[in-house]
């Protein structure tokens, strides 16, 4: 089996962020309740990907996440066996000023439902 580390986490720069690319990923329910999760412990708060109590299954969780690391929704860095996950709010509100104060509470009514 491969290293996890084997390949390189792609973060986009804060100036290559596209909006459109943003939005479609902040469009899946999933995805919204991971950004509402990561917004409650920003800023300084980092989440494990086996912390989130997902409705779905190990490998969709992981596709969930890496559509919203390489959109540049959040940032993820490995650390022994654990991918820990933060929110890259600074550089969303910079690019989209007043996106996350839309799309946070949503995630969070998704939650809730669940």
């Amino acid at each position: 089996m491969a290293s996890r580390t084997a390949t390189a986490l792609v973060h986009p720069d804060r100036a290559d962020l596209e909006f459109t690319t943003v939005l479609a990923a902040l469009s899946d329910p999933v995805r919204l309740a991971i950004v509402a999760r990561l917004a409650d412990v920003w800023p300084d708060g980092e989440l494990a990907c086996t912390t989130f109590a997902l409705p779905v299954s190990k490998s969709t969780q992981s596709g969930h996440f890496k559509v919203l690391r390489e959109a540049g929704v959040i940032r993820q860095r490995d650390e022994g066996t654990r991918r820990l996950n933060s929110l890259r709010r600074d550089d969303l509100d910079a690019r989209f000023p007043g996106l996350l104060d839309i799309a946070v509470p949503q995630g969070r009514a998704i939650l809730a439902s669940w």
